[in-house]
């Protein structure tokens, strides 16, 4: 499972700081917080046909990142989308796209983690491409990684932050193994996630998926959630095991950048007795309606 460059993109406007400028000669100063420290958050956000899904929800969870890392200014909801509209715009984009956001501490006046060296800030990124969801309807391919995710008191997941080096190497032992990607564990040895999504697995007809003690509040795992709640399908937020995972009837993982993606094989072992994912394939076709229904209007 490897991106590949989708030649629409080649010519990208993106968005730094309020300039709109080609994606070749977009720059961002070695002074700024995500350089020097990765003192920075973001969101995933998807268009459909010139609506943002649960907008308000995202910018809601980058304003708390931003609060929790004690930012002197965030840019209110309304400016956000704004430049999110003129990126959108700059584009020619409606349908289709992934929007990368990304909200630095800004720039400092000499280096240093300290955030009193900072005197101008903060700096928003508007990343807006063609891209389809990225993950394979035809069964995904997970290993466990040996990289655990931080619990509260280490590195609060609830701070959406842009320090993803955990990520990075569980995906690197995934990439080695042969694998799409890496379910990451809690240090008590619970399921947390993968390396970029959530996990749901289906059992006698029910839903179970790990709490966010050691995995970020998914906006797509709560809608889930939420359609599981609107269609009787019952559900658990609660500590998973592996030994639940590999004998789960179906295994699932959420995330914006790919939507609902099955998954077939974790460490070696197939999951469930087909390959036919009805529970799967019925929540993705659910949450599918529910992204071309609603949303908030960007682009006309």
């Amino acid at each position: 499972m490897l991106q590949q460059f989708d030649p629409r993109n080649r010519d990208l406007i993106v968005n730094v700081g309020g300039q709109l400028i080609h994606r070749d000669q977009a720059g961002v100063s070695p002074f700024d917080s995500a350089v020097q420290g990765g003192d920075a958050v973001w969101e995933g956000l998807r268009l459909y046909d010139g609506r943002i899904f649960k907008l308000i929800e995202h910018l809601d969870r980058l304003r708390s990142s931003a609060q929790a890392l004690a930012f002197a200014s965030i840019p209110a909801h309304e400016v956000i989308i704004g430049e999110i509209h003129r990126t959108l715009v700059a584009n020619n984009m409606r349908d289709g796209v992934h929007i990368r956001l990304t909200l630095t501490r800004g720039t400092k006046f000499t280096s240093g983690m300290d955030p009193r060296l900072n005197n101008a800030g903060p700096t928003l990124i508007v990343l807006a491409e063609h891209k389809a969801p990225v993950y394979s309807q035809d069964g995904l391919t997970l290993i466990t990684s040996s990289v655990r995710r931080f619990p509260p008191d280490c590195l609060d997941p609830k701070v959406h932050h842009v320090n993803l080096l955990q990520s990075i190497l569980a995906k690197i032992q995934a990439n080695a193994a042969g694998a799409d990607d890496a379910v990451m564990l809690d240090l008590r040895g619970f399921v947390a996630e993968t390396n970029a999504t959530h996990l749901f697995l289906v059992e006698r007809g029910a839903l179970v998926t790990p709490a966010t003690a050691a995995c970020p509040e998914g906006i797509t795992r709560a809608t889930v959630l939420e359609l599981c709640a609107a269609h009787g399908i019952p559900h658990a937020v609660q500590d998973v095991s592996l030994t639940e995972l590999y004998r789960a009837d179906e295994v699932f993982c959420t995330g914006t950048m790919g939507g609902l993606a099955p998954i077939a094989r974790i460490d070696g072992r197939q999951i469930g007795r087909t390959r036919e994912w009805p529970m799967t394939r019925r929540l993705s076709a659910l949450y599918a309606e529910s992204v071309r229904s609603a949303g908030y209007p960007v682009v006309d």
